[in-house]
């Protein structure tokens, strides 16, 4: 029987690079690469070694007849990706489970006598983590991590849902270089706080920046800034147990909570907001959020969206999880004729798609839920936030007023301004060229910081390797700042301060 990838696919092609027979794509390299929401396994060509599941960082390969019941559909959904293409076949006469011979393509080229590079990655979540194993395993560059918290792991470990564990195991594969005997860790170290840009570079050949995108973008709108009135982050810091965030900054005692936006991380909320307390025992959740949600009132939560099911922005095993659910209604509120029309002509895509499986009703919202429920209402950009001294719901740009006693801001990232660095601050990103700063030779970026806030935890893998490989023509080039003269490394002066 073949194997099957599943909804925690993170992208990161670890399964594509060991796979005997070119059965996984798409495959890096490929026009599609990087725009699908998982990669998928050809049941055709697969030869059940299982080499792929051995190394899969996430957990999300399965043999087909070992999937559990909510995961059986990715079998199917694996072989739909195939059913229009044609079997990966080499020669005309040669067995059709191995691929065309290609020519070896050498990307980098180091001198042998390459001295070691003194390297800073400032951030330890997945872009800094990637960056620093390719620095690690393909190099004999010292990397010294430095992270302004005291765990380290960025959004693995503050921002991946608790319910989903298996995504949450890409962590301990990075925890691995923690312990690497070229690695020192920094934790409890900001810049600009303890030490800056300018120090950093004076003590390293080359700075790493993988500081991500961690400001809410703001809803420009009345109320919205009422007690009551949360950005996501907030809500996802807070049930995984994120040391900023207090355990009281999520109210569970109202029985209906607006989330303003449908990607993945709304959905993320919804999920969590309404899961039994029973299904979130035994993962990594918070304890405090675990015992609001136990001692909580939240029935219902709905998604507001600016544009129709066309527009969804979550990924399709995001929303085919969501709707998977036992005990959890979800529900279409088909207040506009618009959305009927949409959910029954052609999918515009796989979470469109998906949603023609949802119940749909026109909600009265003076009724409160009698089961827990999400409901996603289209059509339905809020206009402004309903409340004196507190929300107490929201009136939509058609005039519809849903009451709610908490709204939840879910309408993406930006990054912040780097101390010492450029910054756009249209895109909220800092200017580089692959991953070069602009106009700061010895510094460069990777993930969120440089690219924006798109793409999953292995988008930041290609992102890292355009990024370190243009540090290291750099270095072989001679572009980068001379450090003769330069005082120690970074970690005594951090000894001095009481980080080391």
């Amino acid at each position: 029987m073949p194997f099957a990838i599943t909804q925690t696919c993170c992208t990161d092609a670890s399964c594509v690079s060991v796979c005997p027979v070119n059965c996984i794509h798409p495959a890096p390299g490929e026009p599609d690469f990087g725009t699908t929401d998982m990669l998928y396994v050809d049941p055709r060509t697969c030869i059940d070694c299982g080499a792929c599941a051995d190394a899969c960082p996430v957990d999300a390969v399965f043999p087909v007849e070992r999937l559990s019941a909510s995961l059986a559909g990715y079998a199917q959904l694996n072989a739909d990706f195939y059913a229009n293409r044609p079997v990966s076949a080499a020669i005309e006469g040669e067995s059709p489970m191995f691929h065309d011979w290609q020519q070896p393509a050498f990307t980098r080229t180091l001198p042998a006598d390459m001295a070691p590079l003194d390297v800073a990655v400032v951030g330890t979540g997945p872009a800094g983590m990637y960056a620093a194993q390719d620095l690690l395993l393909h190099t004999s560059s010292r990397v010294t991590l430095l992270d302004r918290l005291d765990t380290p792991g960025g959004l693995v470990r503050f921002g991946v849902a608790p319910d989903h564990p298996s995504t949450k195991r890409i962590g301990e594969s990075f925890a691995r270089f923690h312990r690497h005997p070229r690695v020192r860790m920094r934790l409890g170290t900001e810049v600009g706080r303890d030490i800056t840009a300018d120090e950093l570079a004076r003590r390293h050949d080359a700075v790493v920046w993988a500081v991500g995108a961690p400001a809410p973008k703001d809803l420009d709108l009345p109320g919205a800034e009422l007690p009551g009135s949360i950005a996501a982050d907030t809500v996802v810091g807070w049930y995984n147990g994120h040391p900023e965030v207090p355990a009281d900054a999520v109210d569970t005692s109202v029985s209906r909570v607006v989330v303003v936006g449908t990607g993945n991380v709304a959905i993320d909320v919804a999920r969590v907001l309404t899961a039994p307390p029973a299904d979130l025992a035994g993962t990594p959740v918070a304890p405090h959020a675990l015992a609001a949600l136990r001692a909580g009132a939240i029935r219902e939560v709905v998604l507001l969206a600016r544009g129709g099911p066309d527009a969804i922005a979550a990924t399709a095993p995001e929303l085919r999880e969501l709707l998977g659910r036992s005990g959890v209604d979800v529900l279409v509120d088909e207040h506009d004729p618009r959305i009927a029309e949409s959910l029954d002509g052609p999918a515009a895509g796989d979470a469109h798609g998906l949603l023609r499986g949802a119940a749909r009703e026109k909600i009265d919202w003076s009724v409160p839920a009698e089961r827990p429920r999400v409901v996603f209402r289209f059509h339905s950009a809020p206009e402004r936030f309903e409340g004196a001294v507190r929300v107490q719901g929201v009136q939509t740009v058609d005039g519809t007023a849903i009451p709610a006693g908490l709204v939840v801001r879910a309408v993406g990232h930006r990054g912040r301004p780097v101390p010492g660095l450029p910054f756009d601050d249209d895109r909220g990103v800092v200017p580089n060229d692959s991953g070069r700063v602009e106009g700061r030779p010895g510094h460069y970026v990777v993930g969120w910081i440089k690219r924006g806030p798109s793409g999953g935890i292995g988008t930041n893998r290609g992102c890292a390797a355009e990024t370190v490989g243009a540090l290291l023509d750099d270095a072989v080039a001679g572009r980068l700042p001379d450090r003769a003269s330069r005082p120690s490394p970074v970690h005594s002066m951090l000894q001095r301060l009481g980080r080391g």
